[in-house]
């Protein structure tokens, strides 16, 4: 007999029903728990994680895992959580973002006890008329009720009728697949219970739902590539190491519960010890080999704290090194590299990043237009050679 109580709290924001989920759970029946993903970009970050760690908690208790790999849906563009339009991507670039999405979701789920879909497969093949019909479950009120649709609606921007539509493609999925749960994240909500909707508008048996707490980025806000606050679970051992190392004090005990394993009362202990004035930078550490050994085992967890700890705590870059000052806190990391005269151009400053030669606290930064928030003390590298520590 399992006991689901953690299953279905930990991490865990909004469940409909529970009770009938609990006593479906129980019940010994095998179910069919749906999850979505849209391959929008290349890399999945420990935040879209979330709800694939929950899945698999649900795959170790017996159930059904039904994997959907968005190929259409991405073409669409979901809105959740957007507060403007999403670009209308082509197949062409869908498929270049899919092709190692299988391999990460795998760092996670059991691939191999999983069953996998491609929505384009049906959503394809819907005639005009049965989009139609589907286009009856919801009112042009309804939709506009959506938070992010509200805010933009009053500030008089554009909303495309294509992003009307996403919902209804995605509880359609729900449909086809015959789904008992789907999971998906606070942002998902609106479309989860489309799903339930759009399963009794065709008849069948509606749908539990469960969304997990999202985990902000690194900086405190909405994790985010174009942002440079995220970590991916692709990300070498070494560059999660740092990036947990250069996060906010705030987001140490959300990443805890929502970014490992660590059982509930070691979290609590570690709550009271930083009320209590202990360092975050000791709690933090603990924090980065749990997710470094989550993604890549305890022997490259081992070695990234060792590397970093030799580069920061035991002073390994020199305290003499040239400082750079900057009048802001926040920088793209172009304009870091600019700053260091080590790049001659703009273009030889983004060969630079984009070959992975330039590290901030031992965090590699491969995008030109990533935003950082700098700290007095930071340690720019760039290249082998070059070295200098920020004032801000």
């Amino acid at each position: 007999m399992h006991d689901f109580s953690s299953l279905l709290t930990r991490g865990v924001d909004t469940i409909i029903d529970k009770d009938h989920l609990l006593g479906a759970l129980s019940s010994g029946k095998v179910l069919r728990v749906k999850f979505g993903i849209d391959p929008t970009g290349t890399h999945i970050h420990i935040g879209r994680a979330v709800p694939l760690w929950k899945l698999r908690a649900f795959q170790d208790v017996g159930c059904q895992i039904v994997l959907i790999i968005g190929d259409f849906t991405a073409q669409i563009g979901d809105a959740s959580d957007k507060l403007s339009k999403r670009p209308f991507l082509n197949s062409a670039q869908v498929q270049e973002n899919m092709k190692g999405y299988l391999e990460q979701v795998g760092k996670i789920l059991d691939l191999k006890a999983c069953e996998i879909h491609y929505n384009s497969t049906w959503l394809s093949k819907l005639t005009f008329r049965e989009i139609c019909d589907l286009a009856e479950v919801f009112s042009v009120a309804q939709m506009i009720e959506r938070r992010n649709f509200k805010e933009r609606w009053e500030r008089r921007e554009e909303i495309s009728v294509r992003e009307f539509l996403y919902p209804l493609m995605q509880g359609y999925d729900s449909v086809v697949v015959n789904a008992d749960l789907e999971i998906g994240g606070t942002d998902q909500l609106f479309n989860l219970t489309a799903g339930r909707r759009i399963q009794h508008f065709y008849g069948k048996p509606q749908q539990d739902i469960l969304t997990t707490q999202m985990l902000n980025g690194l900086d405190g806000r909405k994790m985010s590539t174009s942002w440079g606050n995220v970590i991916n679970i692709v990300d070498t051992p070494e560059n999660q190491f740092g990036k947990i190392m250069s996060m906010r004090d705030e987001e140490i005990i959300p990443y805890f519960r929502l970014a490992t394993a660590v059982a509930d009362y070691d979290i609590d202990s570690y709550v009271h010890a930083l009320s209590t004035g202990k360092n975050p930078k000791d709690i933090k550490e603990i924090l980065a080999f749990e997710v470094v050994s989550r993604y890549h085992g305890t022997d490259a967890a081992s070695r990234a704290r060792a590397q970093f700890l030799a580069l920061f705590r035991d002073k390994q870059v020199s305290r003499d090194i040239p400082t750079l000052s900057f009048p802001q806190k926040s920088c793209s990391i172009l304009e870091i590299v600019l700053a260091s005269n080590v790049a001659k151009s703009n273009s030889d400053a983004r060969r630079l990043i984009e070959q992975g030669a330039v590290e901030i606290n031992a965090v590699t930064h491969a995008d030109p237009r990533s935003i950082i928030d700098l700290r007095s003390d930071d340690v720019l590298k760039i290249g082998k050679r070059h070295f200098f520590r920020i004032r801000v």
